[in-house]
């Protein structure tokens, strides 16, 4: 049974977007702002998605490789 991940973190916006550790570490935290998370609450692939304009399938497949 494959297990699919559900959150995104720093380094895998670092390999989406071309940013730097510290510019993807930045934009999480203004994702999670925007949705009125706290600090320790987790972002999921799906919100950052929705929030980023960017289809699923393809942020999943580019984090997977």
């Amino acid at each position: 049974m494959k297990t699919t991940r559900v959150c995104i973190y720093p380094k895998d916006v670092q390999r989406i977007t071309g940013k730097t550790y510290t510019q993807a570490r930045l934009y999480l935290k203004k994702i999670k702002k925007s949705l009125n998370k706290e600090e320790h609450q987790l972002l999921s692939i799906e919100e950052f998605c929705r929030y980023a304009g960017l289809p699923y399938d393809e942020v999943l497949r580019s984090i997977t490789d």
